[in-house]
């Protein structure tokens, strides 16, 4: 378990996460499975799974989902989720440090900005484990390219960083550039990378931007206490100034990185 890892620090963010956090497209879901050579009724593991945004994107091409993730509101949402879906989900309350060969095996396990809260080499050695042999694991994130339409960004992270952001331990190791996954994968046995992308463009308002910015645990109303109101306000302020009239233009790079065994595609 990451020094940074609390079991419950996304607590309070469940209300925005589902509505507020970019999702992946079904498109970059689907090409992870071709990838992945899944078949309907493969077992998929979608570790940290949260809201379920991927548990239920692959439970919708037929594969036999299992959710895990230790904040049971996360995964009361992704039940939800499922259910509006018209798919079924199976839900296991726990983080990586339980992971366990008697959960049995899977052809995939996901992971959905979550790789970075766990111990990764110690979640990778038991992934040996639990993987089958043709199976993989697929890392999915997020990125906002340096266009002129995402300006908003930086103004979001100066405040966050403001209230507190810039002094979370997981922050100050992203910035020191410890973070990246794939010395980790290639000291284990998924070493075989590839890529995938999406890139989508949408719009966005002031109400959204804060909104997303309460889904994220470093600036959580929790994390916040008294001060989620003034965060909020400022915020506002800040983006009112970039844009009078509140729109705003998202462009986002939607990323999967599948790792396999060597020999995967042979």
């Amino acid at each position: 378990m990451s020094a940074s890892h609390e079991p419950r620090r996304f607590q309070s963010t469940v209300a925005y996460y589902q509505r507020y956090r970019l999702g992946y497209p079904d498109r970059l879901i689907a090409r992870v499975a071709r990838l992945s050579g899944l078949e309907a009724g493969d077992p998929v593991l979608d570790l940290g799974a949260g809201t379920g945004m991927l548990a239920v994107g692959f439970a919708k091409l037929g594969m036999a989902v299992t959710a895990m993730d230790p904040e049971p509101a996360m995964l009361a949402e992704c039940e939800e989720a499922a259910r509006a879906a018209g798919v079924t989900v199976c839900l296991r309350q726990g983080s990586s440090s339980d992971l366990s060969v008697s959960m049995g095996h899977f052809r995939l396990v996901t992971m959905g900005r979550s790789f970075h809260w766990m111990d990764r080499a110690a979640t990778l050695e038991m992934l040996e484990h639990v993987v089958t042999q043709d199976g993989g694991v697929a890392l999915f994130h997020d990125s906002h390219p340096p266009v002129a339409e995402n300006s908003w960004f930086k103004v979001m992270r100066e405040v966050q960083d403001r209230f507190g952001r810039s002094d979370e331990p997981h922050i100050k190791e992203q910035r020191s550039n410890h973070a990246r996954y794939e010395p980790f994968l290639f000291a284990s046995q998924f070493r075989q990378l590839d890529g995938l992308s999406v890139t989508v463009r949408q719009p966005l308002t002031i109400d959204d931007l804060v909104g997303r910015a309460f889904s994220m645990s470093a600036c959580s109303r929790e994390k916040l206490g008294d001060r989620a109101d003034e965060f909020a306000s400022v915020l506002s302020a800040a983006l009112r100034e970039l844009s009078p009239d509140g729109k705003f233009v998202e462009v986002a790079e939607l990323v999967a990185l599948l790792a396999r065994r060597p020999g995967a595609d042979a």
